[in-house]
């Protein structure tokens, strides 16, 4: 669907733009790779779209910071004019949502003050997603879960490692054990998960032997080692650090296609526990 065909559909605007959305999450999705980046005060959501794109956006609740720092994108107003940005740019986006056409590769960043490092929160924080989005997200995780495999071995996890899913569960949810992740930049976020629960989800395309990020720092989880779900066949390994525990890819680990989350990243919780006894502790699970 191109800009003159959304102008003449029927309804407000707003109205178009669910519309297109509708059709769109119809269509084969394109990769749409996201980098997290925090600085002190800052988040930097950063994506990047290839050319031939019709890309629509979430609600932003507020006004914040844009800046395009590569390619070329033709935005359609509420008046039904078109308007070209070519990169490099920057403005002050204000609330609302909109849609584009995107003519050359681009590379956005959406800029926000804040402290907070978790994405499932700035994404709640920032962001509305409409109903029609919300509702084909649940009908994607029943999807998953009709298929998923019964494979049972979570529970011969435990019965090897000699604890019960109850005992797990009190120790994954403690919250006095929480650190926030470090400034940096990262390509993952938490998101609902096949295996169990919450896990941790790609955004970005991850290489075999690339360093994820921190899961353990002293006493304390970030969210990826809290969230992180177990795999008999891992595409994640811990690996201890001095006083941190750190997550290495062993293999390609997908990111965000279209809107949706990536691959859901993994570890086998034996090891995690093999290092747990380095640190000469009861191990900490992580069960999403």
């Amino acid at each position: 669907m191109d800009l003159v065909k959304f102008n003449n559909l029927p309804g407000t605007y707003q109205e178009k733009i669910d519309a297109v959305q509708e059709y769109g999450l119809k269509q084969p999705q394109v990769d749409c790779p996201v980098i997290h980046r925090f600085a002190p005060g800052l988040y930097i959501r950063e994506v990047s779209i290839p050319a031939g794109t019709m890309a629509v956006g979430h609600f932003q609740k507020k006004e914040h910071l844009n800046i395009m720092l590569k390619g070329k994108v033709d935005i359609i107003n509420e008046n039904g004019e078109v308007e070209t940005l070519t990169a490099p740019l920057s403005f002050v986006g204000q609330p609302g949502r909109k849609i584009g056409h995107i003519r050359e590769d681009m590379v956005w960043q959406n800029i926000y003050a804040t402290e907070e490092t978790d994405v499932e929160k700035l994404e709640d924080t920032y962001l509305d997603k409409t109903e029609g989005w919300l509702n084909h997200l649940e009908s994607e995780k029943i999807k998953l879960l009709e298929n998923k495999p019964e494979s049972g071995e979570y529970e011969r996890l435990l019965d090897e490692l000699g604890v019960t899913e109850a005992q797990v569960r009190e120790e994954t949810e403690r919250e006095d054990n929480i650190a926030r992740l470090p400034y940096g930049d990262y390509k993952f976020k938490i998101g609902d998960s096949s295996i169990q629960g919450k896990g941790i989800h790609a955004t970005f395309d991850i290489e075999p032997g690339e360093i994820i990020g921190p899961a353990r720092i002293d006493d304390f989880r970030t969210i990826l080692g809290r969230y992180t779900n177990h795999s008999d066949n891992p595409n994640t390994e811990p690996i201890k650090q001095g006083n941190k525990v750190i997550f290495k890819a062993l293999s390609d680990i997908k990111g965000c296609k279209g809107g949706h989350d990536g691959e859901e990243i993994t570890i086998d919780y034996r090891e995690a526990f093999k290092i747990a006894m380095e640190f000469n502790q009861e191990e900490t699970l992580c069960l999403g």
